[in-house]
């Protein structure tokens, strides 16, 4: 064996003893780091012919980067809607990469990887309170999710005027329907050749509300009812988290054939809210959904669900099966995540949110999205209250958006307040544009997040201002 690998083997206690101590360090002094990274002057690296072994490589990447890391997983980081992760979700992780499964098939060598997956997908829809009609499985996050479902709408665009996609390519016209997409949907329209150009755009509600009309969605079906159609709706808009009529969507089927894709990244950890659940009343018609796991469900980043309805079992097959790697077996015989998603090569995703599910069960998760919402709340009432803001859309969740109350400068003053915010590092906020006006965007979903954390937010603006 080469020998710094057989001295890093022989050592490997001491190895995970030194990332121990220096998780432990990372997590205690979390609430005091930069929520900005504060890079300063570094050693650039060389390759090393020989290398020295993982201890001194770990020593060197602490002398060489310093301070290159934001407490991106800390309490008052409010830009992305990233959440934290907790202790379940880290021990998940960690024993992810130590057992480092080929999460594939449940007849393959690491077939209880792919079992487990399976259990958490079922657990989620538990959660969720979402029948069992739904397969699932776990990507890399909400583009990812929402590219699955809406690789499976295009292939039942294709299917109804009997053109296969997944062989022949795009042969149909399909007119894809939205309020108020998220970016990555835009992307994954892009990527899968649909072209955005065949986006229309449906009117929003009156009322500084970013829900779709109803009355629009209904006429845009009608207009297109010789085509194939996919409603993409929201689950949660990204600036003032407002929800698609769920209910209203489900009940035009009894009128039009479409497909309907429901992109829920964060919105949809609110069916864990008895008091909020409501807004996702209907989401269990829907053909597929999106749901990212790295934000309300805190565990580590690049973790999201796919839930795409059973009866599409075969169109799920014909976009995403193997059928060229006779290797890995039927995909008609043998269930593999290997036929059903986009990715071939996947981790063990599914254990940190497993360990979560198990470690603090549905009440558990109840009130992480409660808590998240109040602390927006309290954001929201303290801004109207003290400062020179004032709410852009009500907080109508865990998203608080606001803008200046002058008007007249307000592109410059909404710049200044930002640089000099996230410079000072103690809170992190991201700029966004909503219904035409500048305006500043917090996002709460880490569970650490506090009334305190609140009170430093608001001390940072009325020292800026």
């Amino acid at each position: 064996m080469y020998p710094s690998l057989q001295n890093d083997l022989n050592k490997i206690g001491d190895i995970l003893a030194e990332v121990n101590k220096q998780s432990m360090q990372y997590l205690q002094e979390l609430p005091g780091m930069p929520t900005n990274s504060q890079v300063i002057e570094t050693v650039s690296m060389s390759l090393p012919d020989e290398g020295s072994g993982t201890l001194a490589a770990i020593h060197a990447f602490n002398t060489s980067y310093p301070s290159v890391l934001a407490a991106s997983s800390g309490p008052r980081y409010w830009g992305f809607v990233t959440g934290g992760t907790t202790p379940a979700s880290i021990a998940g992780d960690w024993l992810t990469t130590v057992f480092d499964q080929n999460t594939q098939s449940v007849n393959g060598p690491g077939g209880y990887t792919a079992l487990v997956e399976q259990d958490t997908i079922r657990m989620i829809l538990d959660l969720f309170q979402l029948p069992h009609h739904f397969n699932g499985g776990f990507v890399t996050g909400a583009t990812m999710a929402n590219f699955t479902g809406l690789a499976v709408a295009r292939q039942w665009a294709g299917m109804q005027q009997g053109n296969n996609i997944a062989l022949d390519g795009i042969r149909t016209d399909i007119k894809i329907l939205a309020a108020t997409p998220h970016s990555s949907v835009i992307k994954c329209l892009s990527m899968l050749g649909l072209g955005s150009k065949n986006l229309e755009i449906i009117k929003t509600l009156e009322g500084n509300r970013e829900a779709m009309d109803m009355d629009d969605l209904a006429r845009a079906l009608e207009a297109n009812k010789e085509r194939p159609v996919i409603i993409i709706s929201s689950g949660g808009t990204v600036n003032s988290v407002d929800f698609d009529d769920m209910k209203g969507i489900a009940s035009l089927r009894k009128k039009y054939s479409f497909y309907w894709h429901v992109d829920a990244a964060f919105g949809g950890f609110t069916a864990c809210s008895d008091q909020y659940r409501f807004l996702l009343e209907g989401w269990e018609a829907a053909d597929s959904i999106a749901v990212d796991c790295h934000k309300w469900m805190n565990v580590p980043y690049d973790s999201a669900i796919y839930l795409v309805r059973k009866e599409h079992a075969s169109l799920q097959v014909q976009t995403f099966q193997n059928s060229q790697a006779p290797y890995l077996g039927n995909p008609e015989e043998n269930f593999s995540y290997l036929n059903v998603g986009p990715e071939n090569s996947r981790r063990f995703r599914a254990l940190p949110a497993w360990l979560s599910l198990q470690a603090y069960g549905r009440k558990g998760f109840a009130w992480m999205v409660d808590h998240s919402i109040q602390m927006a709340q309290a954001l929201g009432n303290r801004l109207e209250s003290e400062t020179i803001f004032t709410l852009a859309s009500p907080v109508r969740l865990n998203v608080v958006c606001f803008t200046t109350k002058d008007e007249s400068g307000r592109s410059e003053k909404i710049a200044q307040t930002l640089r000099l915010l996230n410079e000072h590092g103690k809170v992190f906020m991201t700029p966004t544009m909503y219904k035409g006006i500048p305006c500043i965007r917090a996002a709460f979903v880490n569970w650490r997040t506090g009334l305190d954390d609140i009170e430093i937010a608001i001390n940072e603006l009325k020292q800026i201002h």
